[in-house]
């Protein structure tokens, strides 16, 4: 990928609350006019990353630089409100005295009267707020008070947009409903932007490059469906979606022996290692009688389109596996199934051949599954 002067460029940032770790060594790249999602757990270090971006605290280590700028380093600190960075908290942090036209143009103070009214025009107009614009933020409901807290982001036309949590208070219709919006606007106005969540749908839902954040690392930076598909280690695979890591054997080159078949593989790894095989729910294939291999059905979950069925093996080991709902087993009957794994990740031998949590990972932001 080609990068530009004005990309937003994060090259070995830490930060250190006495001497506590917060972040280390963090480097991206987020190209201009591009939509970027930083995912991860509670105390990963996700929203001190954006108070760094934003100017409110000082990295230890490492710079980040905007459009050719440098904008944090040890030593020099551009102050917040010269950095032309937009933010939206989770709270919305409206003032309650002025109209849904004043809060969006609260930050168009360097503009002149004629300016501010076009320019607030603009904006409640690209989100649907134009009916409301004289009225207060608690007459207006979650999602609609969630948008003028976009729209007085984007008035004054930032270089960067920071996004943090912005879907946290919402309920789900509202939520999906803000996405849509949110995704028309962003790319119509074609501004940078960084979104913060622990959700990672509505990280697939906007973002066209995906950080998976943990103890303050960074552990994986890329396209989203590369980090889908091909995760760097067990976390980003864990936290990024369902699955069960499998023992495998190197049988030959480009193979490995598993309980559900012998199976290509690109990486090189020594004949007879034992390693692990991440199976995802999408990676298994339903097929009426006996398939490559077949299981006891433990547990399913009807998703409308389909069934998110549990399947546990002759080892005792468990797999998902997504079933297209006219296919409706009961619990306890065979199902055969077949592999249609184009992406094999394989990783070392931990020691803990086991299953992810199903049950919790449904509590972590799993919901379309």
């Amino acid at each position: 990928m080609t990068f530009r002067e004005d990309d937003l460029r994060i090259d070995g940032l830490s930060f250190f609350r006495g001497e506590t770790v917060i972040l280390k060594n963090i480097s991206l790249r987020l190209p201009a006019h591009a939509l970027g999602a930083l995912v991860g757990p509670s105390g990963s270090g996700k929203t001190t990353l954006l108070r760094l971006i934003a100017g409110f605290e000082r990295p230890a280590e490492g710079s980040i630089v905007l459009g050719g700028e440098t904008y944090s380093s040890p030593v020099h600190v551009l102050p917040p409100e010269r950095r032309g960075i937009g933010i939206v908290f989770q709270d919305f942090a409206l003032f309650p005295h002025l109209s849904v036209e004043e809060n969006v143009a609260y930050g168009l103070f360097r503009a002149t009267s004629e300016q501010r009214r076009q320019r607030s025009a603009y904006v409640l107009e690209l989100l649907g707020l134009a009916p409301f614009a004289k009225r207060y933020p608690q007459q207006l409901s979650g999602g609609q008070q969630q948008r003028v807290a976009l729209g007085r982001a984007l008035a004054p036309n930032p270089k960067l947009l920071l996004l943090d949590e912005p879907f946290s208070q919402l309920d789900p219709e509202l939520r999906e409903e803000l996405i849509q919006v949110m995704n028309l606007v962003l790319r119509e106005t074609k501004i940078t932007t960084l979104l913060v969540t622990h959700h990672q749908e509505d990280a697939y839902d906007l973002a066209e490059h995906l950080g998976v954040l943990e103890g303050g690392d960074l552990l994986q930076w890329g396209d989203p469906f590369e980090l889908y598909h091909s995760p760097r280690n067990r976390f980003v695979a864990d936290f990024l979606g369902k699955g069960a890591l499998l023992p495998a054997t190197v049988e030959s080159a480009g193979f490995v022996q598993t309980e559900i078949g012998r199976l290509p593989c690109a990486k090189e790894w020594p004949i007879g290692e034992v390693c692990e095989l991440l199976v995802r729910p999408d990676d298994l294939v339903h097929v009426d009688g006996d398939g490559h291999f077949s299981g006891t059905l433990l547990k399913k979950r009807f998703r409308g389109s389909a069934h998110l069925y549990t399947i546990e093996l002759p080892s005792r080991r468990q797999v998902l596996a997504l079933v297209p709902s006219h296919h409706n087993h009961r619990v306890g009957e065979r199902v055969g199934l077949e592999v249609d794994m184009r992406h094999v990740n394989l990783y070392p031998f931990s020691g803990e051949l086991r299953s992810f949590n199903f049950d919790t990972l449904i509590t972590r932001g799993h919901e379309d599954l």
